[in-house]
């Protein structure tokens, strides 16, 4: 059965019978012009692996970011290889998929960090939303991959769009509904707002590149304003 979604006004002809095609799980780009782009994704009986655990992914995660920097390839390169890791990741290490956070009635949002090291510049988490519970919008100052493992997450995608009286001004450029089994990843300044959608928490793996500071900021639409997170 597919599964699809399409943004009004912003899907070719060609884009569209691509995105008839889709099965249920897809994994999709957003860049800064904040239009998410389906990509083309691995068969998993092609990731299937005996003893596929953390540390190789890891180690492989590693070994294709020195690749990027060596050959100086961009963030979309990169992405492309890194979703592939994820969903191996996913497919064969059970025990990932149990390190699952515990809900947080009071936030609405709890974290499980699933490694953690002194000089490895990377983010690798396991995150629940409760129903309803969202996100403000940002973007992360680095390249992101986000796969759901349970529940339903709509991202809504932005633009900057500046002005002389508002040089942080951004608009809204579509959004999409993010299911089981979907991987979505974005480049450092892609721009983003989430909202946990459905009667059930969302379960989420997040794997993320080295932050910087600088280069992370939430914005306020109203206001058409934007501060460091």
């Amino acid at each position: 059965m597919s599964h699809w979604f399409l943004d009004q006004g912003q899907t070719t002809n060609d884009e569209g019978r691509k995105a008839k095609m889709i099965m249920k799980t897809a994994d999709w780009l957003v860049k800064e012009d904040g239009v998410c782009l389906l990509c083309k994704s691995v068969r998993e009986w092609d990731l299937l692996a005996e003893e596929y655990r953390l540390y190789r992914f890891l180690t492989e995660v590693e070994d294709i970011m020195r690749l990027t920097a060596t050959e100086q390839r961009d963030e979309e390169s990169a992405l492309s290889a890194l979703r592939m890791l994820v969903r191996k990741l996913i497919l064969n290490c059970y025990t990932v998929k149990t390190r699952l956070p515990e809900p947080n009635h009071k936030t609405g949002v709890s974290v499980v960090t699933l490694y953690d090291e002194l000089g490895f510049p990377m983010t690798i988490q396991t995150e629940m939303n409760l129903p309803g519970t969202t996100l403000p919008i940002h973007n992360h100052g680095t390249y992101g991959i986000v796969m759901v493992l349970q529940g339903k997450q709509k991202n809504t995608f932005w633009k900057r769009n500046p002005t002389d009286e508002f040089p942080d001004r951004i608009e809204r450029v579509g959004e999409r509904i993010i299911e089981p089994g979907d991987i979505i990843s974005f480049t450092s300044e892609a721009i983003h707002s989430i909202e946990s959608v459905g009667d059930e928490p969302t379960i989420t793996f997040n794997f993320y590149g080295e932050t910087y500071g600088s280069k992370r900021f939430r914005f306020d639409f109203n206001k058409q304003t934007a501060k460091h997170f």
